[in-house]
């Protein structure tokens, strides 16, 4: 199993902005078969080193991560991600 974890720092922290940021990524689970699992958390604490919303999705396999990427559903929301992100870190391992 694949583990790929994103966490986003967003240019507007409005609650519109956030949660429909958070409903695009959830919307994903629907439109791609090969994502197993995906969890969106929103940041509760808002300290100086807060990221505003954690993306975390299980694949079983790279090939699965790789076909996730390069999804017309995934590439729409990163169209998104794009116009709203300040700042982004991932991580990816096998779990």
């Amino acid at each position: 199993m694949l583990t790929h974890i994103v966490l986003f720092k967003l240019n507007d922290k409005s609650e519109e902005t956030i949660l429909k940021t958070k409903n695009l990524l959830l919307g994903l689970k629907e439109q791609i078969p090969c994502l197993k699992f995906i969890e969106v958390g929103v940041d509760i604490v808002h300290s100086e080193r807060s990221y505003d919303i954690a993306l975390y999705t299980k694949f079983d396999s790279m090939a699965d991560m790789e076909t996730y990427q390069v999804h017309p559903a995934h590439l729409k929301v990163l169209e998104h991600i794009k116009l709203v992100k300040e700042a982004a870190v991932a991580i990816d391992y096998e779990s």
